[in-house]
């Protein structure tokens, strides 16, 4: 039997676990397992991995973005340099600032394993960095503050991604592979705009972002965005002023408010429409 996660085995920007319920209960009224669900931007996988805990015997297809299941298939070589750094910490107040010569162990120690292996160092971040603050190579880490947030057990990715299609290529070439069906649904999580996407493959601009709303015309579809790219208002202000027409009309709109520290807070949003 399949394990179900309630989160993506290892860390990722972004990652939608907080939507698990409405994304499913919007699945399980709206479609059933005779549709082909196509993840545009996979991300971590989670949307693929809710719709097929709904839908165990649908085709589901994760687009693999951003490489994540390289990440999933070195998660050996990350526990065991985890527990090599944990060992070094295990007397080391939890949640402090790591100072010498501790930290130029830590820092040898994963230069080492750059040079011998493959270091998952999205992962090792949030173990030795704060909330929300990632590196994705040696040379960042270097010059970052470490602490000490180490990760107490093992990372387990068995079965994550069980049933489900792996596909790595342009969104666009996905897209349209599947667009003229009337059984497909697509997921539609791209980078958010206006949010930090240093854990993302390429840099996203207006245009890139502008040009994902091609996706959401005549279909099945769940989106996902931020109150922070104010993208709805964006379409709502061109239909009333360009005569241009809203995507998202008729959609429903699910909203959930994300604190990220004591100062700071944006709204995720979930928009899902059957044609």
């Amino acid at each position: 039997m399949n394990k179900n996660f309630n989160q993506a085995p290892l860390p990722f920007q972004g990652q939608k676990r907080k939507f698990q319920k409405p994304f499913k209960q919007a699945l399980k009224n709206n479609y059933n397992d005779k549709f082909i669900y196509v993840d545009l931007f996979g991300g971590s996988g989670l949307l693929s991995h809710f719709t097929r805990q709904v839908f165990p015997h649908a085709v589901i297809i994760y687009n693999d973005y951003d490489n994540y299941c390289e990440r999933l298939s070195n998660v050996n070589e990350t526990n065991a340099l985890l527990s090599k750094i944990r060992t070094m910490l295990a007397d080391y107040p939890r949640n402090k600032l790591i100072t010498e010569p501790l930290r130029t162990r830590i820092i040898e120690t994963l230069t080492e394993a750059d040079k011998n292996g493959y270091v998952d160092y999205i992962t090792l971040s949030s173990s030795l960095m704060f909330s929300m603050k990632y590196c994705t190579n040696l040379a960042e880490f270097k010059k970052e503050s470490l602490y000490n947030n180490i990760r107490k057990s093992n990372y387990n990715a068995e079965g994550y991604l069980d049933g489900i299609h792996v596909v790595r290529m342009d969104y666009k070439e996905l897209f349209e592979k599947y667009r003229h069906r009337d059984d497909v649904v697509f997921l539609i999580d791209p980078p958010y705009l206006s949010t930090n996407a240093g854990t993302y493959i390429g840099y996203w601009k207006l245009k890139d972002y502008l040009d994902v709303l091609h996706t959401l015309k005549n279909t099945n579809y769940f989106y996902f965005t931020s109150n922070k790219s104010s993208i709805i208002e964006l379409c709502d202000w061109l239909e009333k002023n360009m005569s241009s027409a809203n995507l998202f009309n008729g959609a429903v709109k699910v909203a959930i408010d994300t604190q990220m520290n004591h100062t700071s807070k944006y709204t995720d949003i979930m928009l899902y429409k059957k044609k």
